[in-house]
């Protein structure tokens, strides 16, 4: 196997200061990349570029801000000279439904979880030469419904298909594109269900693999998606789930049954 899969190719990573942008960033790195990590922090991106030393390099992002994404891909391509690797990744959540939803929540959702893939993709795009990937983290909440997850759902659902869009947009200048869509991962974000008594073990009842992924593990299908091994995959919605969505959500019967001679 080549362990060094992304020699000399230049990455930019949103959400790159933890969860499966840190896990991703590292990864790639790993395999011989440059990284450019982007986050809404200052001090994750600082930490995780200097564990990482030369070839990675920190920028700060609000990835909801059209100025800020034009300036990140700016310091990448002045850094660089092109974008081999664009991963959206930076993503937030909400619980509410359409009407106790906030328009000024919903509107944060949407430009952080979609809007920001278009203004990254429109920004790199230009600087991404033949043989470039794309990979957008969606969520099995873009293929189907939640309770309470109104804004959420309508965004992942947007990214989803706004990835096979610009997967045919952009096949024959030699760009892919895929999505990524999560189940449950074991991140700082989702570490809030163990707050909530029975939650957690509700939900991973629920993942036929009975449990939550790790970051890398993404990581590691994030990194498949943008190697050659991948080289024929565009406009794929790649699901990574634990068998969540493959379940009908029907009981197990086997549990309710009665023993033999019972």
């Amino acid at each position: 196997m080549n362990t060094k899969r992304f020699e000399n190719k230049v990455a930019v990573i949103t959400g790159a200061a933890s969860g499966i942008g840190a896990a991703t960033a590292r990864l790639l790195w790993q395999e011989g990349a440059h990284v450019v990590l982007a986050d809404i922090g200052d001090e994750g991106g600082r930490s995780l570029a200097a564990s990482l030393g030369p070839s990675a390099m920190a920028v700060k992002c609000d990835v909801s801000k059209v100025a800020d994404v034009e300036a990140l891909v700016k310091t990448a391509v002045a850094a660089h000279g092109r974008i081999d690797i664009l991963f959206n990744n930076a993503g937030i959540g909400s619980f509410a439904n359409s009407v106790e939803l906030q328009p000024e929540e919903w509107e944060r959702v949407i430009a952080v979880d979609l809007n920001s893939v278009y203004y990254a993709c429109h920004f790199a795009i230009p600087h991404m030469p033949e043989g470039s990937v794309i990979v957008n983290t969606a969520s099995i909440s873009g293929m189907g419904g939640d309770y309470r997850f109104a804004a959420y759902n309508a965004a992942k659902g947007a990214v989803i298909n706004y990835t096979r869009a610009l997967a045919v947009d952009h096949a024959k200048a030699g760009i892919r594109v895929n999505a990524l869509c999560p189940g449950l991962v074991a991140t700082p974000i989702t570490a809030g269900l163990q707050q909530m008594p029975g939650l957690q073990e509700e939900w991973t009842k629920r993942i036929p693999m009975g449990r939550a992924a790790q970051p890398e593990e993404m990581a590691k299908v994030v990194a498949f998606l943008a190697s050659e091994d991948a080289s024929y995959m565009t406009g794929a919605i790649v699901v990574a789930d634990g068998g969540t969505t493959a379940h009908t959500g029907q009981p197990e019967v086997a549990q309710f049954m009665l023993p033999p001679n019972g």
